[in-house]
């Protein structure tokens, strides 16, 4: 299931660390700035909604993190999430799998981005595309959702993640300018 929260303007950062556990407190408090310091308290509170909604679990749930730096839930490592953010929305996934969800700001299309990350077929995907800078978001949060799902992070080859095998589920919101992939399942 997804959790969705693309209302960032509005967010009331000090009703939220009221209802933060003190762990999720100290992560907030580490951004500088107030827009990572909502987008860390939301992602939090999206996932507790989600955990009390789908497992009944009501207490502040603790974090841990796995060797590859892939974040679980400390006391129900059988429940499987995964956060992303950028500036316009935050999103928690739960499954009952590994998951991974990546979401990315709509930008500007960048050429030399373009050629350091993506292989020459999806290259062609995005130069024939109508919209090459959607095409390229939507490839890169399909990769960034991948290597989250196997907890393997981003790589300094991002050419070749993709096999075309996977089933991925994107989302793409024009109005509030972002894309969304997630990938969920036995890896």
């Amino acid at each position: 299931m997804i959790y969705l929260n693309d209302q960032i303007e509005s967010f009331d950062l000090s009703t939220a660390m009221d209802k933060l556990s003190s762990q999720r407190k100290e992560e907030v408090l580490r951004f500088k700035h107030v827009l990572g310091q909502k987008l860390c308290a939301s992602a939090y509170l999206l996932l507790m909604e989600g955990l009390r909604l789908e497992y009944g679990i009501t207490e502040a749930p603790h974090l841990s993190k796995d060797t590859g730096g892939k974040p679980f839930l400390t006391d129900y490592p059988h429940i499987h999430f995964n956060f992303s953010h950028c500036r316009e929305a935050v999103v928690c996934a739960l499954s009952s799998f590994p998951v991974g969800i990546d979401i990315e700001t709509i930008r500007s299309y960048n050429e030399s981005l373009v050629n350091y990350t993506m292989n020459d077929k999806e290259r062609i995907m995005i130069t024939q595309s109508p919209r090459p800078d959607m095409e390229f978001i939507r490839l890169w949060t399909m990769k960034e959702a991948k290597l989250k799902w196997t907890g393997h992070g981003i790589s300094n080859n991002m050419k070749n993640i993709l096999e075309g095998d996977e089933v991925f589920f994107t989302t793409i919101n024009t109005e509030k300018n972002y894309i969304m992939t997630m990938i969920t399942g036995e890896i």
